[in-house]
């Protein structure tokens, strides 16, 4: 026990210097897995391509559409189906719109596009 207290006696400085850096590494690393698992709760319009949110804003304009959800499934950059859910969905007129705005929008055929009616 003796031997023990000796050598903390005479390294002291560099006790101190590697239990600051332990504790330095041990904070960075809690800090980070906290970014992780708050970043992994995101919502999930955090998730969604720029093409999606762009597509979503141009639809939220048109007359009768509402609010809307879009989502594009893409393989190999390309588009593969287009999934849109929005509260005007039910009018005739406003899906015509929809399907037009979308295939003109994203250059792709309209049997790819998939509306439907937004629950409220």
């Amino acid at each position: 026990m003796r031997k023990v207290i000796d050598y903390v006696k005479e390294n002291k400085k560099i006790i101190i210097v590697v239990l600051l850096i332990v504790i330095l590494i041990g904070t960075v690393y809690f800090i980070n897995k906290g970014k992780k698992s708050s970043s992994g709760s995101s919502s999930a319009s955090a998730e969604k391509s720029d093409t999606e949110v762009k597509l979503t804003g141009i639809l939220r304009n048109i007359e009768g559409v509402g609010n809307t959800d879009v989502m594009i499934t893409e393989n190999d950059g390309q588009i593969m189906g287009v999934v849109i859910v929005c509260e005007g969905a039910n009018n005739i007129m406003t899906r015509s719109n929809i399907l037009n705005a979308v295939s003109t929008a994203l250059n792709i055929d309209r049997k790819i596009i998939a509306i439907y009616s937004m629950t409220v």
